[in-house]
């Protein structure tokens, strides 16, 4: 990662220990502000201005920048909201005694509904998976533990062995910001798990990965990509035509959770949501199948 000159290792060791303990990100979360942080400082490289001499004018600057160069409205906020919280690290740090981000407005972002599959889609798609091998047992058991339990695709991708309580039907997931929850997993899903563990054994795990569940050729935990590159690959040879990824199956989780009759609240702690604003999305995108439900049956939308 290319960070400035100007910005001592000190000080980058100190913002990375203040992101992990004050503001519990997750490391996906915090490479990503470490690299914004990076391109705003190479902003500032031509110009010949450090990072404690900006001020709101330049800042108005690089974001109308960001903008000329086609960055979506959702990477602009991140990546104001990165700068935001380096300069109230370094209010906090002492090395200047105004924040300059202050006055600074993040670009509005307009709600975007996630796709969601249909029950079908998803049987579909777990249909298509060769089961009579052992990696595809492993592959139809990570997908239906995406969708029974919501899970992100790095909970699925970390899950150990010592954290499934499948007498009791339920397993703890450690998630964003290293926060644990429990939660509750279908029979479906425990049957598939069985299948899964007795292939297992083939695959000697390596040295830290002894207490994975899901383990590569190699005996080692798998990484996100090969789940997104395997979902797009059992879509497509079952004739699922959205775009989807592992989040899909989340987001499917909690909308058909929700066209059940589930509580939001619950969905929310299912999802690991710290606020329940997030979780709100899916009351939209509920809204948008209620709509679509009147428009094909209601007797005054037809032709």
């Amino acid at each position: 990662m290319n960070i400035d000159p100007y910005l001592s290792d000190r000080t980058i060791a100190n913002y990375r220990t203040y992101l992990m303990l004050e503001r519990s990100l997750s490391d996906n979360t915090l490479s990503a502000y470490l690299e914004d942080l990076s391109k705003f400082l190479d902003y500032l490289k031509p110009i010949s201005i450090d990072y404690c001499h900006v001020d709101s004018s330049l800042l108005t600057d690089f974001l109308a920048d960001l903008s000329d160069l086609g960055i979506s409205t959702r990477s602009q906020a991140r990546i104001i909201s990165g700068i935001k919280s380096f300069y109230r690290f370094l209010m906090l740090d002492g090395k200047i005694e105004d924040d300059p981000t202050f006055l600074l407005e993040t670009p509005k972002i307009g709600l975007k509904l996630p796709e969601v599959l249909t029950l079908g889609e998803i049987d579909a798609i777990l249909d298509s998976i060769d089961v009579s091998t052992s990696l595809g047992q492993r592959n139809r058991a990570m997908l239906e533990l995406l969708y029974s339990c919501g899970l992100r695709v790095s909970e699925l991708v970390n899950l150990q062995i010592s954290n499934l309580f499948l007498d009791d039907e339920y397993i703890s997931v450690i998630g964003k910001g290293n926060k644990q929850r429990l939660v509750p997993i279908s029979r479906r899903a425990i049957q598939e798990i069985g299948y899964w563990m007795e292939y297992r054994g083939e695959f000697p795990p390596k040295k830290g990965d002894e207490d994975t569940l899901f383990l590569n050729r190699r005996g080692a935990r798998l990484t996100r990509v090969m789940v997104f590159h395997l979902v797009k690959e059992y879509a497509e040879m079952a004739g699922v035509k959205k775009s989807i990824s592992p989040h899909t199956f989340r987001h499917s989780f909690a909308t058909h959770l929700l066209e059940g009759g589930a509580n939001l609240r619950a969905i929310q702690e299912m999802l690991g949501h710290e606020s329940i604003l997030t979780t709100e999305i899916y009351t939209h995108v509920d809204m948008k199948l209620l709509r679509e439900q009147v428009v094909r049956f209601h007797p005054r939308n037809r032709e």
